[in-house]
């Protein structure tokens, strides 16, 4: 054969094969993160291109995948939490897929018996504070006291009208106060001083002392002081992490996060290939120091830094059902307590 000819012919073989080779969508949260050699591998191995399409936080996100229903703008949809999971399966967006890999993960994080929201990871929503601020000065042991005056102007929380984190602090306020008390208390975290900012990074790298801010607690996560010392730079790198979690009683909200096939994909096999990846052993033992969370799965190792990321003992649940019949009302009646500066009892009394 003609070495032109044979040239062109793989040149055709080759364009041939790349059209063949499916592209998976997967719309994410911002803080999506794995290791990019293990996408690689998964991408050799399948033979199935990934792209990643980031829609901001999670809700921002959610809101995305419902308002492209129909024509949607991805395969997947990855990072829809527990808060969110009802308004997901409301809207109809997602389609069955039972992976056979959800027979290794943790029962408990199993919400969703109709297989269309499948775990992938878990964590908690907590209190973490300056270790160096707060060293010979007493910290709270009730979730009240972050209202009395010893806690004046100290905490900085999220709006959770628009940050994920902020909506599970204002839950556990819920689960902890109940639907009687936590107007109140948010009333009385509002006399006393408390900073809300529109989002997580805001509250976390601006405001909290750790950063150069002027408070020393902070609405984060559990994992947070985990992270704090891998990501250390210090030398040598200290024994313990600068922060610390305050676990007060049902102050933590436990949060799950899922993974959905979009309706109308048009690579559902290639999707539900990506599925049994991300619930697989060596995709879930590389979420705990990428995505600072918790793997799904029962036989996933966890990294020696996760001893720093501790589990409260009285975590905050609501159930999907609690969260879908009440979270805008939860939300509004936030608002105008904390925002407008409305009294409790008057937002109770429109009930």
């Amino acid at each position: 054969m003609h070495p032109v000819r044979w040239l062109f012919g793989l040149l055709f073989l080759l364009a041939s094969l790349a059209l063949a080779q499916p592209t998976l969508t997967v719309l994410t949260h911002d803080s999506f993160n794995l290791d990019k050699q293990l996408l690689a591998l998964f991408e050799r191995q399948s033979g199935i291109r990934l792209r990643f399409l980031k829609g901001g936080d999670a809700g921002e996100m959610l809101n995305k995948a419902i308002l492209s229903k129909g024509a949607p703008i991805a395969d997947v949809i990855y990072g829809f939490d527990n808060t969110l999971l009802s308004r997901a399966l409301q809207a109809d967006i997602l389609q069955p897929y039972r992976s056979p890999e959800l027979a290794s993960l943790r029962p408990d994080l199993l919400l969703d018996q109709t297989f269309r929201a499948s775990p992938v990871d878990f964590g908690y929503v907590a209190l973490n504070y300056d270790r160096d601020y707060f060293k010979g000065k007493p910290l709270s042991e009730r979730f009240a006291d972050l209202a009395s005056p010893e806690f004046a102007r100290l905490l900085v929380v999220q709006n959770p009208a628009s940050s994920s984190p902020g909506l599970a602090f204002l839950l556990a306020t819920v689960a902890a106060f109940g639907e009687e008390g936590y107007l109140g208390f948010w009333e009385n975290l509002r006399q006393n001083g408390v900073r809300v900012v529109s989002g997580w990074s805001d509250a976390y790298y601006t405001h909290f002392t750790r950063a150069g801010g002027d408070r020393p607690l902070v609405v984060s996560y559990s994992t947070s002081p985990a992270a704090e010392l891998y990501y250390s730079e210090a030398k040598p790198k200290p024994a313990e992490p600068p922060t610390a979690n305050l676990f007060l009683p049902r102050s933590s909200f436990f949060q799950v996060e899922y993974v959905g096939i979009l309706k109308g994909t048009r690579n559902l096999r290639a999707a539900q290939r990506f599925v049994d990846w991300l619930l697989s052993r060596p995709a879930q033992e590389n979420i705990p120091t990428q995505m600072w969370v918790y793997p799904a799965r029962r036989d996933a190792r966890l990294p020696e830094v996760f001893r720093f990321a501790e589990v409260p003992a009285e975590p905050a649940r609501l159930s999907p059902q609690q969260i879908a019949q009440n979270r805008e009302r939860w939300i509004r009646e936030w608002t105008q307590v904390v925002v407008q500066g409305q009294s409790a009892e008057a937002v109770k009394a429109r009930r």
